[in-house]
């Protein structure tokens, strides 16, 4: 999916985990360390066993029939978790697509269940120019006569008719399985009748709550016998209780506190402002970078007015892909004449500036890449 693929690895991790089962679980990019990506039971390999598989891929490209084969980074990445969770012996590998679907280097695996969590634009370069195109991308994960849950709520026709070209079974939100949220928690309910009173997801978004009507619809999907219904029920309760899944509106504390966020693209925007609107008022400063491929205007557009103050950061010195902070301000004066904002060379500039001018009682929203979630994370560290 464009937005959400980590969130409901998350969720689904903690829910199998819940269950007893041994689970593995492959996610991208990392924030702080390498070793993030690739979790078994809960923790991130280490040093020496990831050392190990590469070493072993290595040595089997090297020595593949008719010379070497070529492997890009995430293709060693891919293979190494591939590899460790099979020595693992795990009972669930739970993998997220790096980039589109069709042509990931996760797709090698014929999965037995498919999850697209939304269609949106992002990677257009790659995946083409509007949302049919990359959803036909995204469907190429799912396999003939094989669950794919779609978690998008308006689909695009594209998806769905590369869905049924495959010949997948596929289970719509809205329309096989629903969220309907209420006082004292919310109700997943299924078009055959099953249905479960549920605690809150532990993750703060509002749109966690599709995420994780998603990652359940997968489990039901994937039917394991092994589990009673209330034992089903118990362990999707204590996933949605335990999960973590680190910069997704995660609070790192101080006064007045910074909330660190992935999102960075305009649906990923909107679900930012949807949280805003539901907190209650005080003023936001936002420390915002991006790389230059991303839709900076409709990131901006989405969140509007909800920012009283923006704290620029430029990427560029972390990465060739990042965004100066003079184009990254040009194109908030176009956007949002009225802004007010002030510009810095890096996230730590931004974000020290932003703790210097926010009162008691205020709120420092960073986001806009996990180059500045990586940044901030790593600060506190520090």
């Amino acid at each position: 999916g464009t937005n959400g693929k980590g969130s409901t690895v998350a969720l689904l991790e903690a829910m199998l985990t819940a269950a007893g089962l041994r689970v593995g679980a492959f996610t991208s990019p990392h924030l702080l360390e390498y070793n993030e990506r690739v979790r078994i039971d809960g923790a991130n390999a280490d040093d020496a066993a990831l050392v190990a598989s590469f070493e072993r891929i290595e040595a089997a490209r090297e020595g593949a029939p008719g010379g070497s084969v070529p492997l890009t980074y995430f293709e060693f990445g891919t293979l190494a978790a591939l590899d460790l969770f099979a020595r693992a012996g795990v009972d669930v590998a739970v993998l997220e697509v790096g980039l589109g679907g069709r042509l990931d280097a996760v797709n090698i695996i014929d999965a037995d269940v498919a999850a697209i969590t939304t269609v949106d634009l992002d990677h257009m370069d790659w995946l083409g120019p509007d949302r049919d195109s990359i959803g036909r991308e995204k469907a190429g994960i799912a396999r003939a006569a094989r669950p794919a849950i779609v978690g998008e709520l308006d689909p695009p026709a594209g998806l769905l008719e590369a869905l049924a070209a495959c010949g997948a079974r596929v289970e719509r939100a809205g329309t096989d399985f629903s969220v309907e949220r209420h006082e004292d928690g919310w109700r997943w309910r299924h078009r055959d009748g099953s249905a479960m009173e549920l605690p809150d997801p532990a993750l703060a978004a509002p749109v966690q709550y599709a995420n994780a009507a998603t990652a359940i619809a997968a489990l039901h999907a994937l039917d394991l016998g092994t589990l009673t219904p209330s034992a089903f029920f118990a362990a999707v309760s204590a996933g949605l209780h335990e999960v973590r899944a680190p910069a997704r509106l995660q609070s790192i504390g101080g006064e007045p506190p910074v909330i660190v966020d992935v999102g960075h693209n305009p649906q990923a925007a909107r679900a930012l402002a949807e949280w805003l609107d539901a907190q209650p008022p005080a003023r936001v400063h936002a420390v915002y970078g991006a790389l230059a491929d991303k839709d900076v205007a409709g990131v901006i557009s989405a969140l509007g007015t909800r920012i009283d103050h923006w704290h620029l950061a430029g990427l560029d010195r972390a990465t060739p892909r990042g965004m100066a902070v003079a184009a990254l301000a040009a194109i908030l004066q176009r956007t949002l004449p009225q802004a007010s904002f002030d510009t810095h060379a890096d996230v730590a500039a931004a974000l020290a500036a932003a703790r210097a001018t926010a009162q008691p009682g205020e709120r420092i929203l960073a986001f806009g890449s996990f180059f500045v979630a990586s940044a901030v994370l790593a600060e506190r560290i520090g």
